[in-house]
């Protein structure tokens, strides 16, 4: 007999409520009191940290105060992103027995291949691309997070619809601080959505369909449509009054000074590559980092990969991790070599040159 599971759809709601909404399934999960369930949900505008974010070092907390856009915690790990009603947001509520193992990078795998199964059902050319990002064609177009508590499990995430990339720049801190009047083009050429993918904006109603199918077909189940229970609303208010506070929203606090943009040029043969990057000073380690070079790199797709793969680098693994990525593949990168990005990236934290074999 096929496992019933349920779904929701809780609407367009602000952060903090959404957030709480999380907690009290998550925690009604564990408790046993609701089978595994999906929620289907929106954000009025808002900058959603990871579980162990800080608001200073991901967010302009000036801009977002004066532009509306809220600033909340979520429980589930991965980075931030920028939300808002025209995004889709999705979350399971699971067993660990429903995904077999308590490895989240195993579980990031499996629901972000469904999901991208979904998406590519709609006509789009996508892909996981670890360690929890949905891409096409090198650019993000989805991402996700989850968290256990106990043997339950959220797993959750946002599909981008039509992205307001310049008000994301403004409200996040990102590699384009350096990058001036090109911010907004090179944040194009990483972060997509659904209607630069498909050529037009697909519907949520089809789009949550697609979703839908896909879970059934990956976890081997049914969905049957269900409504918040007075237990899970109890859950709720409770949440919501913790995720509302202040004391939620900033529990993880250190200066945004520790944070601080960084720029270089590295010449080669073949013309100049730049890095832009965001180093977090007190942790030494590269939070994010975006290559430019001065002529087309034509495996965009390797590029977007190799700076997934550095972020949150340490810093005494640079070396390591650069030849890591570029160990065992061709190089599709017009011949940049692995020490073309270590000394651009050495260049930019001030470091002296150790050049690595290429």
């Amino acid at each position: 007999m096929t496992e019933t599971w349920c779904v929701m759809d809780t609407g367009l709601r602000a952060a903090a409520q959404n957030i709480a909404l999380d907690r009290a399934l998550l925690e009604a999960r564990h408790a046993e009191e609701i089978p595994s369930t999906l929620r289907f949900c929106r954000y009025t505008p808002s900058v959603l940290l990871a579980s162990r974010q800080c608001v200073a070092h991901e967010s302009d907390v000036e801009f977002c105060r004066t532009s509306g856009i809220e600033v909340q915690r979520r429980i589930t790990g991965g980075g931030a992103v920028y939300c808002d009603g025209a995004q889709l947001g999705w979350a399971l509520y699971l067993h660990q027995d429903d995904v077999g193992t308590s490895d989240m990078q195993a579980v990031a795998r499996r629901i972000c291949h469904a999901v991208a199964a979904a998406v590519g059902a709609l006509g789009a050319n996508v892909r996981f691309r670890a360690p929890n990002d949905i891409e096409g064609e090198g650019r993000r177009i989805g991402t996700g997070g989850g968290v256990f508590e106990g043997a339950a499990l959220l797993y959750q995430g946002v599909l981008h619809f039509d992205l307001d990339v310049g008000t994301m720049l403004r409200a996040m801190r990102t590699p384009a601080q350096g990058l001036a009047e090109h911010a907004v083009e090179a944040a194009r050429a990483r972060i997509g959505d659904l209607k630069t993918a498909l050529g037009d904006v697909p519907a949520f109603a089809l789009v949550k369909d697609r979703l839908l199918a896909a879970f059934e077909s990956e976890f081997a189940v049914e969905f049957q449509e269900a409504d918040l229970s007075l237990t899970e609303h109890a859950r709720y208010q409770n949440a919501l009054a913790e995720t509302a506070a202040p004391d939620w929203i900033n529990l993880v606090q250190q200066p945004a000074s520790d944070v601080t943009a960084a720029t270089a040029e590295h010449k080669h043969a073949g013309g100049t590559l730049r890095a832009n990057l965001l180093y977090d000073r007190a942790r030494h380690r590269i939070k994010q980092v975006w290559f430019t070079h001065d002529a087309k790199v034509p495996r965009a797709r390797a590029l977007a990969d190799f700076e997934a793969a550095l972020n949150d680098t340490a810093v005494e693994r640079l070396e390591r991790n650069v030849q890591g990525f570029f160990s065992g593949r061709a190089n599709d990168m017009s011949g940049l070599t692995s020490a073309d990005f270590v000394a651009v990236l050495r260049r930019a934290l001030q470091l002296p040159l150790v050049v690595p074999n290429s």
